[in-house]
């Protein structure tokens, strides 16, 4: 199991997260999603938290293909989200 965890800082959350709505309806129907969320943080104003569950890195890959929209990459200041490979 894969495991991708993070925040994304950005200038606009709400209008990014709208614009983020069909990634989480791809990922969630993906071969090997088990789960996919991107939130608004309660505190931090431009942060959105990231957390995403996948059966194999396999999967993640084949999910990510090309990446973000390049639109959707250019609003983002600040990243720091970490990959965890879960065993047993």
């Amino acid at each position: 199991m894969i495991i991708v965890s993070g925040k994304l800082y950005v200038d606009d959350r709400d209008a990014y997260l709208a614009g983020c709505r069909r990634v989480v309806e791809q990922a969630r129907t993906a071969p090997g999603c088990l789960d996919f969320a991107l939130s608004a943080d309660l505190i931090e104003a431009g942060r959105i938290n990231v957390y995403e569950c996948w059966r194999s890195a396999e999967d993640v890959e084949r999910f990510r293909g090309t990446g973000p929209e390049p639109e959707q990459a250019a609003q983002i200041r600040d990243a720091e989200v970490h990959t965890y490979q879960v065993t047993g």
